[in-house]
């Protein structure tokens, strides 16, 4: 097979389109004959260095994609050959093959398609969880989307919008704010701009809840909170918060809470529930991905160029 592979760490001119060894499938694993994968910082951050990496040199990339099962697991019946699935995190998924754990793979109803399932599997059951899980939503909710125009904030904005809250989207430039807008947010504006519209927006009271993936913003994420209001915490992608003072808490009644996905999906039951529900979303038009781009795999340097250009908006995808 062919594969995206790396010998050094560095910038996207370290990565290139090689042979390796058809990857042997384990016990309680699938061989899947990849389609799609989809593109996240987290690989941009492995291939600099920064994330873990399995295995030695050359490294593979890629936690999430969709493809068709190739060779079934030994004594496994739900997904034969010739089943379309997706995985949102198996390793060495920028390759030809991958062997997935049976317990990751998840099934994709007609109407989704290897790239949809690709773009939206990972980000979109993060989005799913952060409207149920870490804070519940109900109507008439004033919610605040950091990064509104990424892959998670275009998603939640959406979802935000069905569970009929009014969102407010934060998002860095005029091309990205339009696009909140275009997503269903009610307003989109920038960083700088935070507190005083959601004062605006809530008549001083502040948002019933704030969703922070850029991390050194927290501190602007607990002011635009309301008395008894929740932030949630579930990503840096600008860097470490600074610490929280707990009075700050006591003295508003705030709740921070984090979320992880993976403390979400604790079986392939969980999974397969929320993915089916999430498609479920889609195939009715309630939750509409963005594809920014489409890059063979093989030209993924490319990719990785643009998505670091910070000019995306939506999904980066690598197809096969």
């Amino acid at each position: 097979m062919h594969a995206l592979v790396f010998d050094r760490f560095g910038g996207p001119d370290v990565l290139r389109w090689a042979e390796r060894p058809d990857p042997v499938p384990g016990p309680g694993q699938a061989l899947v004959r990849v389609q799609c994968v989809g593109l996240n910082f987290a690989d941009v951050y492995r291939r600099n260095g920064n994330y873990h990496l399995s295995g030695s040199a050359p490294w593979i990339l890629g936690y999430e994609g969709a493809g068709v099962v190739e060779t079934p697991a030994v004594g496994d019946a739900l997904f034969p050959a010739g089943t379309r699935v997706g995985f949102a995190d198996m390793p060495y998924a920028n390759a030809e093959l991958v062997a997935v754990d049976v317990d990751k793979l998840v099934p994709l109803p007609d109407g989704i398609g290897a790239d949809i399932a690709a773009a939206v599997l990972l980000q979109g059951l993060t989005a799913h969880y952060l409207v149920r899980d870490s804070y519940a939503v109900k109507p008439g909710d004033v919610a605040v989307v950091h990064a509104a125009a990424g892959g998670v904030g275009w998603l939640l904005t959406q979802m935000l919008k069905a569970m009929g809250a009014t969102v407010l989207g934060i998002a860095s430039s005029e091309a990205k704010r339009d696009a909140v807008i275009s997503a269903g947010a009610d307003a989109a504006v920038d960083y700088d701009d935070l507190l005083p519209s959601v004062k605006a927006l809530t008549g001083g009271r502040g948002a019933d809840v704030v969703y922070d993936s850029v991390g050194r913003t927290l501190g602007d994420s607990l002011a635009a909170a309301r008395v008894g209001g929740t932030v949630v915490f579930y990503g840096m992608a600008a860097g470490d918060p600074d610490p929280v003072d707990p009075r700050v808490l006591m003295d508003r009644s705030l709740t921070l809470t984090g979320g992880d996905l993976w403390n979400v999906l604790t079986s392939a039951a969980v999974r397969r529930e929320r993915a089916a529900s999430l498609f479920a979303q889609i195939r009715a038009g309630v939750v509409t991905p963005r594809i920014a781009a489409r890059f063979p795999l093989q030209e993924g340097a490319k990719a990785h160029a643009y998505i670091e250009s910070r000019g995306a908006i939506g999904k980066v995808l690598l197809t096969l």
